[in-house]
């Protein structure tokens, strides 16, 4: 049973939906002034990509989780969840931020979607989020999200071509590299949720 959470652990967790949305929306409309779109192909273009999808989970997950009753959202996906947005961080500052730089609304949904949500939602989990009962038989849910959407790229990018990221270009970089790379994320995925797992073996809720 999901534990019950303090008024602030709720009223925090309303505050990352509200920090997700609000980079969303001006992702939003910063690729429609740059692109000229139109709102349908700018949405479109918007639902490649896993750190964009990964914050519309984290607006629906954590608007549940604000509210008093919270049924539907269990501990495994809240550390699944939360280690998928520090991922999207993690990659991004690591691997993808010198690709692009950005200026005025650009930059403020960058740093929101890849800096702020994934630091916010990083430190709710370690203060607030129900963890003791985490096991390692859970660790099948920290890679699904992630699997899920690799199939759905690729699914995607075989018919129109576009490879939202270039470690899994298939035409770019080949497709043993790109198999390397997509298992390798997955690997990290697991060793992530393996430490999550023992940080919610020392935690107090």
């Amino acid at each position: 049973m999901f534990p019950e959470l303090s008024r602030t652990a709720r009223r925090m967790a309303l505050l990352i939906a509200l920090i997700s949305a609000v980079s969303l929306g001006a992702q939003f409309v910063h690729l429609m002034q740059a692109t000229g779109q139109g709102p349908l192909a700018t949405v479109d273009d918007m639902a490649r990509y896993f750190t964009i999808l990964t914050h519309m989970l984290v607006v629906v997950t954590f608007t549940i989780v604000s509210r008093p009753m919270r049924d539907g959202v269990s501990a495994p996906w809240l550390a699944a969840l939360t280690l998928s947005v520090v991922m999207v961080g993690l990659v991004y500052h690591l691997i993808l931020s010198g690709l692009v730089s950005f200026t005025g609304l650009g930059w403020w949904a960058d740093h929101g979607l890849h800096t702020a949500g994934p630091l916010a939602i990083a430190l709710w989990w370690l203060i607030h989020a129900p963890k003791r009962r985490l096991a390692y038989a859970d660790l099948p849910i920290f890679v699904l999200w992630p699997s899920v959407y690799v199939a759905y790229a690729l699914g995607r990018a075989a018919q129109d071509g576009v490879y939202p990221y270039p470690f899994i270009d298939l035409p770019e970089i080949g497709e043993a590299a790109a198999a390397v790379n997509m298992a390798l994320l997955l690997v990290v995925f697991l060793l992530g949720g393996v430490g999550m797992i023992a940080i919610g073996r020392y935690a107090d809720r």
